[in-house]
């Protein structure tokens, strides 16, 4: 027959190790107790500021761009070209990077809703000429390092996107007439553009 105190014994560790389990069950960890902070009175957040894109210090925004322009704008101003060439490249890369997003996007919703599709198009449109005056800023600086072999893919590159008959391509045929990589004047001048009269 077993006797009461080598039972008591027998119980007495199980005993504790429910006692331990019950005391750690009731602590918690002090974070999940810590409320959230709340917001200043009187302030509600707004739609666009629960979006990460929406927020001015994001890269991959068109406010992210203009920074690294705005970057370069005063690394020329300081004749540190070398700085200026990173912004540019980063910019240009920021803003090709949306304009091919903003497409891709258009096209997906083409034939399912045109207002989302017009939308993006636009959108891709206007990044794409940034892109293209980041392309212009850099060749211009390169030219300033004395430095035309890599201005020039940078010009044909505009040219290609904006059509030579538009204001920026344009510009960027002059600077490849200016350098000497070209040797035909464009647009002509009048008294170029006009034909021979013929002989009466």
């Amino acid at each position: 027959m077993v006797s009461s105190g080598t039972v008591l014994r027998r119980l007495i560790p199980g005993l504790l190790s429910l006692s331990a389990l019950a005391s750690l069950a009731a602590i918690r960890p002090v974070s999940a107790q810590t409320p959230p902070p709340s917001a200043p009175a009187g302030s509600q957040a707004q739609p666009d500021d629960l979006r990460p894109l929406a927020q001015t210090d994001s890269i991959l925004s068109l406010q992210g761009g203009q920074r690294l322009m705005d970057d370069a704008t005063k690394a020329v101003n300081g004749q540190n070209y070398p700085l200026a060439t990173k912004k540019l490249q980063e910019a240009r890369q920021v803003y090709n990077q949306l304009s091919n997003f903003y497409q891709e996007l258009a096209n997906s919703f083409s034939g399912i809703d045109n207002r989302v599709a017009d939308s993006q198009r636009k959108k891709a449109l206007e990044t794409a000429q940034m892109r293209d005056q980041a392309t212009y800023q850099l060749a211009l600086v390169h030219r300033a390092q004395n430095q035309p072999e890599l201005a020039v893919p940078l010009l044909v590159q505009i040219i290609r996107s904006q059509q030579p008959t538009r204001d920026l391509g344009k510009k960027a045929y002059q600077q490849l007439l200016e350098i000497g990589f070209v040797d035909a004047p464009f647009p002509r001048s009048a008294e170029n553009s006009s034909p021979p009269s013929a002989n009466r």
